[in-house]
């Protein structure tokens, strides 16, 4: 090839060269499939927006667009190459630039192929254009059905709630392509469910359209259909089942099942019997079905009600011992109420009810009834057999009062110091008293029915020993007494004192003093300290144990008693070598030593050999 030949080509070449890349791709800023005009650039590629539709089906290509080189004069001079995705089996190109699809597409599994053509002069086999990148977008058709992927659904609304109060969203999917037509817009609708429920057309929001009453019905099931195509004709459709459920709310009082109940309870009934049970149905459930029980008026100190948590039943029971023949017949009115009341339905209160049981007392065969559980009886000390200790009396609470017997029980001792006239009840002694020995006796009476032995009651009968003053005073203990040879006149050498074995209901009170026959010629006093003691004197100077070595000094003790007693205590003195102030050890001694015969040279002796001893 000479060189003005090969000058003409490279013109021609750069003739024919794109003047921007922004020419080469001006298809690809127009994806709208409305735009059909053919844009042409100067020097470049030409072609028209490319769509494959899926799912077709044909024995024969289809045709999806055309590209070609502005150059190209339909001469045949020019022929195009397809390369890349699809090419040459998915997707072929003739000669004039048009391309075809010969299988059938699935936009699901694939939504475009990337492709490149070249357009390549026959004659030179060299390309007359830049390479071009292209897409062929698959075109979306309705193939698939909406999905619920999420149904079945259940949800739970408040009874009572309001028109428009939400209650679930639902929500289907649809494969096909949301960006091109309606083939993925979906429609809900209610196909079962009016006039209870709406949905939303556009969201899948389930919404209460009227106020519903869980104890009417508690659960409804609703039907939702989701429709592709805006819910065209041939369009898809699916549809979902939602369970509601509605829950309760306190919007139902308790209500008794009976305006009147009748019982009855036997007199012989304890405290803390079941006389009956009343019941209340509320049509709530759980919580807002508790319920708490009472009872009003009068009658609650009788009878009281206890809730059964479990059973919801008022459980009336015994308070107070009933007696058929004080009353017979009781009229009580019970109240039930709500333990847990919602504000929000206060104005359709109250939210209680009441009800009125008429209890009806048995009569019974009760045991005899003593006048008072314990009796409190006297009787002197030293009364005779037979005397009056006091009287018990029992009757029969029945209408037939039958007659009773009375008789003491416990031990034989008891019964050896009284007994009960068995049919008026009259205690008496059966042997005298000592009130020193006992001044109180504890015994128990009963007192039987004569026509039922098994009717038996009881009382304790509690006897005091009054005290009778038949113990004279008397020296509480042996006084050891000593007066020295060399005492002085007036000297106190003893002090005494007394004892006495009776009561005294204002204290006792004792008076000493020397018994007459003393009085003349006696070498002691005594004196009274008015505080129950009493001080023995020497009334003389100077005493001898040669001339007298004892003195017995009768001192007369008086006590208060009615009638006052007295009695004589004769105190026993003893004369002691001492000089004024007595050695109780050194007299005591001396006075052993004395009685022996001894002298006083003798007993120092003896003292000596003691202490050596010692």
């Amino acid at each position: 090839m000479n060189c003005s030949t090969l000058l003409s080509l490279v013109l021609m070449l750069v003739r024919l060269w794109p003047c921007s890349p922004s020419m080469q791709n001006h298809s690809a800023q127009n994806t709208d499939p409305s735009f059909t005009a053919v844009q042409r650039v100067k020097h470049g590629w030409v072609w028209e927006p490319l769509f494959a539709t899926e799912e077709q089906t044909s024995v024969v290509p289809v045709y999806v667009g055309q590209l070609k080189s502005d150059l190209d004069k339909q001469d045949g001079n020019l022929k195009y190459i397809l390369t890349g995705e699809g090419a040459g089996s998915i997707f072929i190109i003739e000669n004039n630039g048009k391309i075809y699809v010969t299988q059938k597409l699935d936009r699901e599994k694939k939504p475009f192929y990337t492709l490149r053509a070249q357009a390549i002069n026959r004659s030179t086999q060299l390309p007359v254009e830049p390479e071009l990148e292209f897409v062929i977008k698959v075109r979306d058709v309705n193939d698939h059905e909406p999905q619920f992927l999420d149904g079945p659904y259940v949800a739970t609304v408040p009874e009572m709630s309001p028109e428009g109060t939400s209650v679930t969203q639902v929500t289907a999917t649809d494969g096909d392509d949301p960006s091109y037509g309606n083939s993925a817009r979906l429609l809900y609708s209610l196909i079962q469910g009016q006039p209870y429920f709406s949905v939303e057309p556009k969201t899948g929001v389930i919404r209460m359209a009227s106020q519903m009453d869980r104890e009417t019905k508690d659960q409804y099931l609703v039907i939702i259909q989701a429709k592709d195509m805006v819910g065209q004709a041939g369009a898809f459709s699916a549809t979902a089942t939602v369970t509601i459920n509605l829950s309760d709310i306190n919007d139902n009082p308790p209500k008794f099942q009976q305006r009147l109940y009748y019982m009855s309870v036997s007199e012989e009934a304890p405290v803390g019997t079941t006389v009956g049970k009343v019941f209340a149905e509320d049509s709530d459930i759980g919580d807002n079905a508790a319920m708490n029980y009472f009872i009003e008026g009068d009658s609650s100190d009788v009878f009281d009600i206890i809730t059964n948590n479990e059973t919801q039943e008022g459980i009336i029971l015994l308070k107070k011992r009933v007696d058929y023949e004080s009353k017979r017949r009781y009229s009580i009115r019970a109240k039930v109420v709500n333990r847990y009341i919602d504000d929000r339905f206060l104005k359709e209160g109250p939210f209680e009810d009441t009800t009125i049981v008429k209890i009806n007392v048995e009569d019974a065969d009760e045991p005899p009834v003593f006048t008072f559980e314990n009796y409190v009886m006297e009787i002197a000390e030293a009364a005779v057999s037979g005397s009056l200790v006091g009287v018990v009396t029992a009757r029969d609470p029945d209408n037939d009062d039958c007659p009773v017997r009375y008789s003491i029980v416990h031990g034989m001792h008891i019964k050896r110091l009284f007994s009960i006239n068995e049919h008026n009840g009259t205690i008496i002694t059966t042997k005298p008293l000592d009130r020193e020995i006992a001044s109180w006796h504890n015994i128990t009476v009963t007192a039987t029915e004569t026509r039922n032995p098994e009717k038996i009651s009881e009382a304790n009968v509690y006897i005091q020993v009054l005290n009778v003053n038949d113990h004279a005073p008397e020296f509480p203990k042996y006084y050891e007494t000593f007066v020295c040879e060399n005492a002085v006149s007036g000297q106190l050498i003893q002090s005494i004192s007394a004892v006495d074995q009776d009561d005294s209901a204002e204290g006792h009170h004792f008076y000493f003093s020397l018994a007459q026959e003393a009085t003349n010629n006696s070498r002691f006093t005594v004196k009274d300290n008015q505080d129950n003691t009493a001080g023995i004197f020497t009334a003389k100077s100077g005493f001898r144990r040669q001339e007298q070595f004892s003195f017995y000094l009768p001192i007369l003790i008086l006590d208060n008693g009615t009638p006052p007693l007295t009695s004589t205590n004769t105190l026993t003195i003893t004369v002691c070598d001492c000089d004024t102030e007595v050695n109780t050890l050194y007299c005591r001694y001396g006075a052993f030593m004395y009685a022996m015969g001894l002298s006083t040279e003798a007993l120092v002796a003896v003292l000596a050999c003691i202490l050596t001893l010692l």
